[in-house]
């Protein structure tokens, strides 16, 4: 039926599950975080206003006698008190449960006007004083404070209360005495007397309403924002498996879409790196076992690439590509690639891989200018880096068997990777295939 759509339509805005019906449990799971962060600040904020209230009970003057039977306020701050400190130790421990956040709102609300109900009891005077003080204006903060949480429903639910228990006060106080309801007319009468004006409370029941209203739709919107936003920052860690973690911040956050062909030039140091005798290796392993082997060996050689700053591009086959002052600026770039390769070739000498394999690896280092951007077609795009100097690294990689080394760099990351001038050890010039001139080469031996 169309009234049954319109009520399941109205529970989902109001819940917050309008946006997040369909959405990928681990979006779900971190707007879930993100609402339990916010019942720990909600918790807090109840605190404050606790002891809001216990200073300003214990400052404001009593008229009512000190040896009474029953004072209500301590009673009902001390309740208060203890249901709060359990409520903000399940909110830190994540344990919460959602009956209890309904139970809260209600809670905060019966203190409140319960506080207010108590005032013609502590000042002695007609019921119909209360509804003059300002600590009405509490209401108000209170139903802010559900704001914290996005969802629409603790705000709705929490003017509601409010309104219901205004009106319920304003009944008390004008039936209390039926031989004197104290409702008057006259607006000067109202302000200078107990008298009860009905309007000027519909007044306040209104505006309590109309805020309520109105944070809930803010609520809503916001809720829709939470939600894309934490969509497009899961998107981006999950883009950043694939692409450069700076890179897929742009893709996250670009205006347009992205498209291939759009790139950058760029002064870079390019590290490539490959496994020695790895078609032997292949040859030895089970396609189970190479994966796993290449995969292990992955993980130890991407970390010092990414510590040192370095953004790994591609992996073809046994090698890595990684760059270094793209797409992430460093100023010390060359330094921190050579730095890179030399953790990585301790790393490996300290490492072994599936059954007690050792592996070596031939690492290639060269800086120049690089062009950064997006190839493929229009619907699938890679994120690489080009340029002749792009082509060095791999070719000084190579040329490692030659000179039986482990790195080579060229002259131009040699002259930049000042703090290890001492460590470089030149080798000569040589030919590259595919490049005019010759190319002056360097090591760097471990220490």
């Amino acid at each position: 039926m169309p009234s049954t759509g319109i009520v399941r339509r109205t529970h989902n805005w109001l819940a917050g599950k309008r946006h997040t019906e369909r959405l990928p449990a681990r979006v779900t799971h971190a707007i879930e975080r993100q609402q339990e962060a916010s019942e720990i600040l909600v918790g807090w904020v109840q605190f404050g206003i606790l002891a809001t209230f216990a200073a300003l009970y214990t400052l404001a003057p009593k008229t009512f006698a000190e040896d009474a039977d029953f004072a209500p306020v301590p009673w009902a701050l001390g309740i208060y008190s203890l249901f709060t400190a359990v409520r903000l130790v399940l909110a830190h421990a994540r344990r919460i449960p959602y009956w209890m956040l309904f139970l809260s709102v209600v809670v905060d609300m019966a203190l409140l006007l319960g506080l207010i109900w108590s005032f013609h009891l502590q000042y002695e005077q007609p019921a119909s004083f209360y509804l003059k003080v300002p600590t009405v204006l509490y209401v108000f903060i209170f139903i802010a404070l559900r704001a914290l949480r996005f969802e629409a429903g603790f705000v709705v639910l929490s003017g509601l209360v409010a309104a219901t228990g205004w009106l319920l006060l304003v009944w008390y106080a004008t039936h209390v005495d039926p031989q004197n309801p104290m409702i008057t007319r006259d607006y000067v009468e109202y302000m200078t007397s107990n008298s009860v004006l009905l309007g000027a409370e519909f007044d306040k029941v209104i505006s309590i309403l109309m805020v309520t209203a109105i944070l809930a739709v803010a609520i809503a919107r916001a809720r829709g924002l939470l939600v894309r936003s934490v969509i497009e920052s899961s998107a981006a860690r999950d883009l950043s498996k694939f692409v450069p973690l700076a890179v897929a911040q742009q893709i996250a956050s670009a205006e347009e879409a992205v498209a291939a062909g759009q790139g950058e030039t760029h002064e870079a140091t390019i590290l490539f790196i490959d496994i020695e005798g790895f078609t032997t290796l292949s040859e030895q392993l089970t396609p189970e076992q190479l994966i796993g082997t290449l995969n292990e060996y992955f993980a130890v050689v991407s970390a010092p690439l990414q510590a040192h700053g370095g953004a790994i591009n591609q992996f073809q086959g046994d090698a890595i590509l990684a760059t270094f002052n793209v797409p992430t600026e460093h100023p010390q770039h060359a330094s921190n690639a050579v730095h890179a390769a030399l953790e990585i070739q301790r790393e490996l000498r300290r490492h072994t891989f599936g059954d007690g394999m050792e592996l070596r690896a031939r690492i290639g280092i060269n800086t120049g200018t690089v062009v950064g951007g997006m190839v493929g077609t229009p619907d699938r795009l890679a994120y690489t880096v080009h340029g002749d100097d792009v082509n060095l690294a791999a070719r000084l990689e190579t040329l490692n068997k030659e000179y039986g080394t482990y790195i080579l760099l060229s002259a131009s990351t040699a002259a930049l990777a000042t703090d290890l001038a001492g460590e470089f050890r030149e080798l000569g010039e040589v030919r590259v295939r595919g490049k005019r001139g010759v190319t002056r080469i360097y090591t760097v031996a471990l220490k």
